[in-house]
């Protein structure tokens, strides 16, 4: 693997990391008031369906595959899209470890049948004990939240279902108080992701001011559920710089993108340049994809 300059990012020949998320639906059934990756932009300046056609997407999730070992399906919500199953499975054809972040709405037994071995990881995002909270975040359908049964109902059938289980948390002011430790523990995911609510320019600009979290109140949120390592759960905080310019990430309309310098920069589309050509037209940087412990042992169990 090539190595970086001892610049933060280089643009020309920079290493790949070992795993890409493609958000390859814009469309999503909830509005969480935080979300990093609305692409409001994408639909309105380049693709206005949210998504492009299943062909058009198969063929590229075939060139991600031969080169990243793990793609990890985003949205929007990935799971309002008909073909994933397809996708995941032209994954897997490849050898890739595939990876699934839901918001969890839709996670029934007969989609996870559709999906058992053809996805290895599902990550459900959930950032709260408290439905009231969720609502307030704007994590819910037509204004209602999940409730926690639901989640732990949802957990047991991704365990069931032989799928490794992750949870990605977005820390704010809002849950930022929170003890989640038994709520955790009757998860019982292998990976619980922190994040300290990030803004981006042009994707939730105007919206996550009111929500800020300090880096004092989200290390403590981070302290306070240290000891559920104890029990097997790894946590992987990540601050607002963690955050910028660490993924491989490609957008709805197959470009590759970063938020190094706040927004979203994108490349030309993948499959009119070429996998080396769009990637050296983002900026990344492998030191903070270490730091953020990109590494680790994701290979899928299908």
């Amino acid at each position: 693997m090539d190595s970086l300059s001892c610049t933060p990012f280089a643009a020309v020949a920079q290493a790949m990391p070992p795993s890409v998320n493609f958000h390859l639906w814009e469309p999503c059934n909830m509005r969480c008031r935080f979300c990093f990756a609305t692409f409001e932009d994408v639909r309105r300046d380049v693709l206005p369906k949210g998504h492009l056609p299943k062909e058009a997407a198969l063929r590229l999730v075939e060139l991600l595959s031969r080169r990243f070992q793990k793609i990890t399906f985003a949205g929007g919500e990935p799971l309002l899209c008909p073909w994933l199953p397809d996708l995941a499975a032209a994954a897997k054809a490849n050898g890739a470890t595939t990876m699934l972040v839901t918001n969890g709405s839709r996670l029934n037994a007969d989609v996870l049948a559709r999906l058992r071995g053809v996805v290895d990881w599902v990550t459900v995002s959930i950032d709260s004990v408290s439905p009231r909270t969720h609502e307030a975040l704007g994590r819910a359908v037509h204004g209602k939240a999940l409730e926690p049964q639901d989640y732990q109902a949802l957990a047991e059938r991704v365990h069931a279902a032989g799928m490794r289980l992750k949870v990605n948390t977005v820390v704010t002011n809002l849950n930022a108080g929170e003890d989640q430790k038994a709520f955790m523990r009757s998860l019982r995911p292998e990976r619980w992701k922190l994040l300290r609510v990030l803004s981006v320019d042009g994707q939730n600009t105007g919206k996550v001011e009111s929500m800020r979290c300090t880096s004092q109140d989200f290390e403590a949120f981070v302290a306070r559920h240290r000891i559920l390592e104890e029990d097997g759960i790894v946590l992987v905080p990540e601050d607002n710089e963690d955050m910028r310019g660490s993924y491989a990430m490609v957008d709805p309309a197959g470009r590759f993108f970063d938020n190094a310098d706040g927004g979203h920069r994108y490349s030309e589309p993948i499959l009119q340049t070429g996998l080396d050509g769009a990637w050296s037209q983002v900026h990344f940087s492998l030191e903070r994809f270490i730091q953020r412990n990109g590494f680790y042992d994701f290979g899928g169990r299908s």
